[in-house]
Parts: structure tokens; sequence; C-alpha cells
């Protein structure tokens, strides 16, 4: 017997979105991404509601996504299990060294790749603010397997 639901049955890859604006940033946890556009090249990204990352985003209209790497499990609870409005995400990262800039941003040493992204148009999805962005720019930093559902779910950080 199946006992997943429909939509847990596909194993997503694990991102995380750099946002800043007027000097304040966050990173938070995201898994509601897909390219939606191959010209122009454009994607759709979920973003929690009361979120720290879905305000600086909504006032910069452009952000990061980062492809984390399988290594990078241990960053789950800190950037998608607390609160950016509680504690410094970013503060806590600079302290472990995990920061590296880039297209200026603070993006996570160690993930596999970035994208920056523009906002084009935004949507009420739910309990999610869906996002339609352009593609600005990337980089590939690494090979390697990326950060997956399944990984989180065999770590117990989530269940599915």
């Amino acid at each position: 017997m199946i006992r997943k639901k429909p939509w847990n049955r596909v194993n997503l890859p694990v991102y995380s979105v750099s946002s800043k604006h007027l000097g304040q940033s966050n990173m938070h946890i995201c898994t509601y991404v897909s390219a939606v556009s191959m010209k122009p090249k454009r994607f759709m990204v979920a973003l929690y509601l009361g979120t720290l990352t879905l305000e600086l985003v909504q006032k910069e209209k452009e952000f990061v996504l980062q492809l984390l790497k399988e290594d990078q499990y241990n960053l789950v609870k800190l950037l998608g299990q607390q609160s950016g409005y509680t504690i410094d995400k970013m503060k806590r990262l600079e302290k472990r060294k995990l920061l590296a800039d880039w297209e200026g941003y603070q993006i996570l040493s160690g993930c596999l790749a970035t994208m920056k992204l523009s906002v084009v148009s935004h949507i009420n999805g739910g309990d999610h603010e869906m996002f339609l962005c352009d593609l600005v720019t990337y980089k590939n930093f690494q090979e390697g397997k990326e950060l997956s559902l399944e990984i989180l779910s065999r770590k117990n950080i989530i269940r599915i």
C-alpha cells in the first residue's frame, strides 16, 4: 500500500533564498520551486507567509535562489525552522564562516549553484505567496548531489 500522498512522492530539491533590502538580509529554506518557461527563462518560487524573507523579497523585487548540497542538511533547522524576525540568521552563518558574496548578495559557501531572480509578478497561493521570476544570472559552483526532501526525511528533520 502506498502511504505517501501524491505530492510527497516526488523527491524535491531543497533551496535557500537569500533576500535583502536596505542593509537587512535573511535566508530561508524553499522547496516549492519550478522552472515554468524556457524563453524567457522563468521560475515559480513560493515563499511562506509571515516570514522576513517574504517581506524583503516584496520590497526588493529580486533575490538569490541557492541549490543546497546534500551535506548542508544541518542548515535547515536554522534557515527553515526559525524566524528571521526573532534571530539573526546571517550573524549565525557569518560566525560559522558559512557565507560568501555573490552578485551583491550573501550566499552560502558550499552551495551547488545560485540563480539571481527578478520578480515579474506574484499571487497569493494560500499559506505561500507565489512569485513568477525572470532569471537574471546564474552560477554553478561545484559538482555534487543536491539536498532533497528524502535526505531531510532520513535525517528526521521533516516528515513526508
